[in-house]
Parts: structure tokens; sequence; C-alpha cells
């Protein structure tokens, strides 16, 4: 469920019609709902009650600090995997308790940066990051906490860009050499092993694969306790996906993913931490943008619009299907025309669409596509010198631009000529 309906013949995020964002701050842009975002993650934490657990936001998903700050003033952790997104995180005011650290490359100046600023737990992928951590852990006098993630070579029935539970995916040390690994973490000065962490991708539509997973980390627990070691956390990752279309075929509620979690690793006695960043803002947010120019081209037409790849890059990158529709509610029954639908970078990649069916739209009208809120504005570049579009949060019957469209004069402020030139 989203919070962007029609009302009176236009579409609205909340009580705000999206014509009167445009109006004031121009196309394309995106929007974002703060009923929704509430909602989602509080099915989150509702499916996860009563078992002690924190439900930590991957904010790679969507970093505006407006919408971590939403989320944050909830109760939500965060989940991290780089400097500049823990400083998001900490710009939102989120406490370093309830921040934890993921991702396969964090650099020395990263671990100092959360050390020093405070962190929950480093969820530490390899052995040569875990040596890292320790000296430099070693070299402040703190204690990092640590999750050792491990691979369980389950296959995320997800698309191969996104699936990190394989043992060909980079992710994790394999899971046989867990004891290894941990046996090393509970020599090494300045760690302290708190916990276990796996993830097996992203936009997973069955629950089967995660049900796989955490029977594997229920019996590394098991065995990883028989060893000495204390596991008091499970970071069970995330990935649980969306409905990117209004077909009748959605993926498995929060609800029914709760359950699971309780069945397979609920009887442990540990702590459980999940990070879902496209259920909670995937469908939060819209890209709205204007029509161009209705292009006939031969044996098919096109729609051309004013957002771009560079805007939303996943239909280019993933073959990502978004619900285009138009801002105007048509008339039940109302003609409709197939059209390819394209930005207007110099690429052929730059297409969001082929072949669809759209009610008749002319120049200068609006269309939206649905469930951009996840990893829609956090992809976006500068490419072909295309201003960052803005991100407007709604709050009920008014709305805020949480990141301004930057003129070209700041864009071309950032480059430097040498003195040579």
């Amino acid at each position: 469920m989203d919070h962007f309906l029609y009302k009176n013949g236009t579409l609205h995020a909340e009580d705000v019609a999206l014509t009167e964002i445009a109006a004031q701050v121009g196309t394309p842009f995106y929007v974002y709902s703060t009923a929704t975002l509430t909602r989602h993650y509080r099915l989150f934490t509702e499916a996860l009650s009563p078992l002690p657990h924190l439900v930590c936001f991957a904010i790679k998903s969507l970093s505006n600090v407006a919408v971590l700050k939403t989320l944050g003033n909830l109760g939500a952790g965060m989940d991290v995997v780089s400097g500049g997104e823990y400083l998001r995180a900490k710009a939102a005011g989120v406490p370093g308790d309830r921040i934890v650290f993921s991702g396969v490359g964090k650099t020395r100046e990263e671990m100092r940066l959360a050390l020093t600023g405070g962190i929950r737990q480093f969820n530490v992928e390899s052995e040569p990051e875990m040596r890292a951590l320790s000296e430099i852990a070693t070299s402040l006098g703190v204690t990092a906490p640590i999750a050792v993630r491990v691979n369980p070579d389950v296959d995320a029935k997800t698309h191969e860009k996104i699936a990190t539970g394989k043992k060909e995916n980079k992710f994790g040390i394999p899971i046989a050499r867990a004891s290894q690994v941990y046996a090393e973490a509970a020599r090494l000065p300045g760690l302290q092993v708190v916990g276990i962490d796996v993830h097996i991708g992203s936009q997973l539509t069955e629950l089967e694969p995660f049900e796989q997973a955490y029977l594997k980390i229920a019996d590394l627990t098991r065995r990883l306790r028989s060893e000495g070691h204390t596991i008091t956390r499970l970071d069970l990752g995330g990935g649980l996906g969306i409905p990117y279309t209004r077909s009748n075929e959605a993926p498995p509620l929060p609800t029914d993913y709760g359950a699971l979690i309780k069945r397979t690793v609920g009887d442990l006695g540990c702590e459980v931490e999940i990070e879902p960043g496209r259920l909670i803002s995937g469908n939060a947010g819209l890209l709205v943008a204007s029509v161009i120019y209705v292009k006939n081209g031969e044996g098919r037409d096109f729609l051309i619009l004013d957002a771009a790849m560079n805007d939303l890059v996943r239909p280019s990158m993933y073959g990502a299907h978004h619900d285009i529709v138009p801002v105007m509610e048509p008339p039940v029954a109302a003609p409709t025309q197939e059209f390819d639908i394209v930005g207007p970078v110099c690429e052929t990649g730059d297409t969001f669409a082929k072949g669809r069916d759209l009610p008749l739209v002319a120049e200068g009208d609006l269309v939206a596509f649905r469930s951009a809120g996840a990893y829609g504005a956090v992809m976006a570049s500068e490419y072909n010198t295309r201003p960052l579009i803005p991100e407007v949060l709604v709050n009920g019957d008014h709305f805020a631009v949480i990141r301004a469209r930057p003129s070209f004069d700041e864009i071309l402020k950032r480059d430097t000529i040498p003195s040579w030139l």
C-alpha cells in the first residue's frame, strides 16, 4: 500500500496534488510520502514483535537526510556501507548504537570514523578486513563489536546483479570456514564478537531462500556457541521485494517474513537485526516527469520525457519495470496508445519502457513513475551535465524540497581549470 492516489482527477501524494509540486519545483522531481515510509517501517517492527529486534534501514536505497530523520525519529536503526552514509545517519540524529556498518570494502579511515563516532557493530566481510579493524581499534584503545558476514551459498532467485549469497558472489566468508574465522576473531585484540551476519540478495519474491539461509545460520549459531563464542545478535540482512506492477502477484508480506524469522531462529535467544531498504522506501516514492514531445516513428511511437536514465537508471541497468501513469486521471475506458517511453540522453539505453500502453498524452502533460523511491535518487548522476533533480517530502497537506536542483553555475564551479590553461 502507498499514499499516492487520484483525488478529484489528479494524482496526489497524501493530500498534496502533484501538479502543485510541479508548478513550484519544476520537473522532473522525486517525491516521497511520510505516511508510506512510516507505515512500512512499522510493518516490520510489528512483524518481529515480541522478539528483541532492531530494524536498520538500508541507507543505500534512499539516503536523503530528511528521510533518514523521519525513520530515525520512529526508532529505526541504520545500515550503512560507507563513511558518507555513516555521516548521513549521524546528521539525521541517529545515535551510533543504532548504526550497523556493512560493506565489503571498509577503509581504515571509515573504521576510524565509526569507532570514534560510535557504532553498534561492524559486519566484517573478510579476514583482511577483520585484521585491519583490530589494528585500528587497538590503536584507538577501544573495542570494536563485530558480526562476521557468512556466505551461505543460497540462490536468492533474483536478478544476478543483486544476488549476494551465492559462493561466487564477493560478499562474506564461506560458511564452511566460519569456525576458523571466528576462532581468529576471538584471538585478535580490540575485537568483540557479538553475532553473525547474513544477506543473500535484494528484491526477493519468495520466502524459501530466506528459510534456507536462516536454517543454516541457526545451525551455525549452535556450533559457534559450542566452540565457546558468545552469539547474542543475528543480523539477517534485508532483501524482501516489492510489487513493481499492479498485478495480483505480490511478494510475501513483512508479517510472513517475521513469522519465518521466529520459526527459524526465534528459539536462539538472540536479538534480531534486519536491514530492509526497498520495502520501506520503494513504494514510498514517485518520479514525476513532463512530456517534451510525442514523436511518431516508423512502426512505433515515442514518448520523450524530461526525465532520463541519469535520473532513474534501474530500467537501463537491470531491465527493471516501473508502472508509468498520467498525473491527470484518465476517464474510464479512455483510449490508449502504445509508446516507447524514453528520455533525452544521447544513448539508446535511455529507454524506460518499450511498447507500453498509456492513455493518450500530449506535450506538457505530467506522468509519474511508481515504486521509484528505492535506488532512484541515490543512483542518479549528472550525465550529459543534467542537474540532479529535486527531492520532495510530503507530510499530510504540506511538502518541502529536501534536495534542491543545482544551477548550472553551481555545477560548473566544481570544475577547476589548471594554471597552465
